[in-house]
């Protein structure tokens, strides 16, 4: 059972070098951020003629809301001090898309960052090399055509949240649609912009933390591939359905809330509450996308940490839930597995 702990996981004095830190680094993590900002590639596929009706466009910082973001920033998420051989290292799950106030580590997360020589994510997307390897990976991809009324439907919903389907149309269906149930978010500020990875690979650079990805690639995009086309067809659909159904956007603000409020009993409860798990092709997906990826995760990050590293690794939340999940798998690796609670 993970029990929680009420102290930080850092010392004073360390926590008071993180904020200096992060103090003296403020200016050039601002021009990253604001470079972060307008390069996404998610946004770079959006419609540039933003109209009325589209999601508003992410508020670039400025040197006031940096400063403010920083000096009122509070911790959301879930975060472990993992402990074996002598040295501390730390889970965090993470959030794809965030509002603008969620991007700032909070005292509790900036302080076992600080205290760890390696951030560890799933893909470092700030690696030219994973970039490459991403762009590869896709194009590499044949897409599985879809029956004529689902591709209208996929194109209907494109426009509808304002992304060009002419650009999109160069990846797989699935992936298509993974990224719309992301940029939904938007409507109800849940951004990719401030994806909370993304923000701490920048963290990590103006920090001087090595920064390491606990997966490839290849691995990655074949785990987000259905396995045959009629899974593709069936997933495509299901997506849909929820899509434009309405569901997935209650769904998506209560996960959103859960991650906010560190509410890990809600959390855990997930596959509960998300009716997420109606097909054959959804239940496939889950175990490919969490299950069959959860044990490759743990052994990269026992592999750092046994190497020498006290690492930071930040994942999306849904791998640190159930047997399956990322603590209980380092647990049974002979780590002490400690839940970190934020102040509230």
């Amino acid at each position: 059972m993970t029990r929680p702990i009420l102290r930080p996981p850092a010392t004073n004095a360390t926590q008071g070098r993180a904020r200096r830190a992060l103090s003296d680094r403020a200016r050039r993590w601002l021009v990253r951020l604001l470079v972060l900002l307008v390069a996404l590639p998610l946004h770079a596929l959006a419609r540039a003629d933003a109209e009325p009706q589209c999601p508003p466009e992410p508020t670039p910082l400025d040197a006031g809301r940096l400063q403010a973001g920083l000096r009122d920033a509070q911790d959301h998420g879930f975060l472990w001090s993992i402990a074996r051989d002598g040295r501390t290292s730390y889970l965090y799950g993470t959030i794809h898309a965030a509002r603008s106030e969620w991007m700032f580590p909070g005292p509790r997360t900036r302080a076992a960052l600080a205290a760890s020589d390696t951030l560890a994510l799933e893909l470092d997307v700030l690696d030219p090399d994973v970039q490459a390897r991403l762009a590869r990976a896709l194009r590499a991809r044949a897409a599985t055509p879809l029956p004529p009324p689902l591709a209208a439907r996929l194109e209907r919903r494109l426009v509808a949240e304002c992304m060009d389907p002419s650009v999109w149309r160069a990846l797989a269906p699935e992936f298509q649609v993974a990224s719309l149930a992301v940029m939904a978010g938007r409507r109800d500020g849940l951004d990719p912009t401030y994806a909370v990875d993304l923000v701490l690979a920048v963290a990590a650079r103006e920090l001087g933390k090595k920064t390491v990805s606990l997966e490839t690639p290849e691995a990655q995009i074949a785990a987000l591939t259905m396995p045959t086309p009629n899974a593709t067809v069936e997933f495509v659909s299901s997506a849909l359905d929820e899509l434009e159904s309405g569901r997935a956007r209650p769904l998506l603000l209560r996960l959103a809330a859960a991650w906010s409020g560190s509410d890990l009993a809600e959390l855990e409860s997930y596959e509960r509450w998300c009716d997420c798990l109606r097909t054959a092709a959804d239940r496939e997906a889950m175990k490919r996308i969490l299950d069959d990826r959860n044990p490759v995760l743990a052994a990269a990050i026992d592999k750092l940490h046994a190497g020498g590293a006290s690492v930071f690794a930040a994942t999306g939340s849904l791998h640190m839930i159930g047997a399956n999940g990322l603590p209980a798998l380092l647990r049974q690796r002979g780590y002490t597995v400690e839940a970190v609670r934020f102040a509230r």
